[in-house]
């Protein structure tokens, strides 16, 4: 999902309200990251697939009637699991998405600002 501001058919001025590489031409679509390290995607896909199985076999295990310190215990290691793909997630717009933004104009990044604070108000919990 490499797509930078001047990728063809998407202007390099068209921000959206949160100034995160959206544009008209993507907003059909849903909002897009200014750029993502193939790398750090394919890290994330894998810890998300990695996360599903693990989701799955807690099912088997409420299903089984497991110990449930033995259930908590895996939720717990999934909650550890989803915060390290947040983390890798929130690096990713930090270094271009906001990055982008900020460096654009001062209305996006103002909105950016705001993002960013709602975003750690949101997994700071």
């Amino acid at each position: 999902m490499d797509t930078a501001p001047d990728a063809p058919g998407m202007s390099g001025t068209s921000a959206a309200s949160c100034g995160c590489g959206v544009h008209e031409d993507a907003a059909k679509q849903g909002r897009k990251a200014v750029a993502v390290d193939g790398a750090v995607k394919e890290r994330n896909i894998k810890r998300l697939r990695r996360i599903e199985g693990q989701v799955r076999g807690i099912q088997n295990m409420v299903d089984e009637d497991r110990y449930c310190a033995d259930i908590m215990t895996q939720i717990s290691s999934i909650h550890e699991a989803l915060r390290s793909v947040s983390r890798e997630l929130m690096r990713n717009h930090l270094k271009h998405c906001a990055n982008s933004a900020i460096q654009s104009t001062d209305a996006a990044a103002e909105s950016m600002y705001d993002e960013l604070v709602d975003l750690m108000f949101k997994h700071s919990r």
